[in-house]
């Protein structure tokens, strides 16, 4: 199966010119404003970009369309990214494989930042490793991921039942998205979920962003600095 095949399954409950698509973008767009205010970037400032997706759309790959010095970025992804190249050329690009180190020295980047990422990774062990190894490579960290407790969840747009484990299997079941039940493809992300990932001793900030609604906003951010 290609990238692009890939990480349509991602974008199934926002197609093209929909709602859905439209508060993706805008949820996005806060979060990218988060990232600008949390890391504070300067224009030299090298940064990874890590799970970029090959669908090119107004949800996907917000930093590459909105930073206005994309040479900085250097983006990773699982697949070739051909048509992620072609829409950001100036952006260089990484293929890397899932649930392995990173292919960076220690300290090669200034910030090291993820999308909606993290839940998809199969385990809290790889979910841990990711952690680190962004750690490892960066003096800065970023990382967002959908919010359990958005009144309608991300990838499937079943509402309130993923509050709980049985109601959203169920509720998968019986609009045949069994898969998306399935921790090995989503873990549903709360701020104690986040908490556990941070290695001890390092300091960590966990806040709401993207679609505001206090404690039920549509995305969680984890932000280390290890400085």
């Amino acid at each position: 199966m290609t990238a692009a095949l890939v990480d349509a399954k991602y974008y199934e409950a926002a197609p093209p010119r929909s709602l859905g698509e439209r508060l993706a973008a805008a949820a996005r767009d806060r979060i990218y404003a988060d990232f600008l205010r949390l890391c504070r970037p300067g224009p030299g400032a090298e940064i990874l970009d890590i799970g970029v997706s090959d669908v090119v759309n107004d949800a996907a790959n917000v930093l590459e369309r909105r930073y206005p010095h994309p040479g900085r970025i250097t983006a990773a992804g699982l697949g070739a990214g051909e048509a992620f190249r072609a829409a950001y050329p100036e952006v260089a690009y990484r293929q890397v494989a899932a649930d392995c180190r990173l292919p960076f020295p220690a300290g090669r980047f200034d910030v090291a930042t993820s999308n909606a990422v993290l839940e998809h990774v199969g385990s809290a062990d790889n979910q841990r490793l990711m952690v680190r190894e962004m750690l490892r490579v960066a003096r800065v960290v970023f990382l967002t991921v959908p919010n359990r407790y958005f009144p309608v969840e991300h990838h499937t747009a079943i509402p309130l039942l993923h509050y709980g484990d049985a109601s959203f299997r169920w509720a998968c079941r019986r609009l045949g998205k069994s898969a998306w039940s399935d921790e090995r493809e989503l873990i549903l992300m709360t701020r104690a979920r986040l908490s556990a990932l941070v290695p001890p001793g390092r300091r960590a900030r966990i806040g709401h962003t993207g679609l505001s609604l206090g404690p039920a906003s549509s995305n969680l951010f984890l932000f280390i600095d290890t400085d």
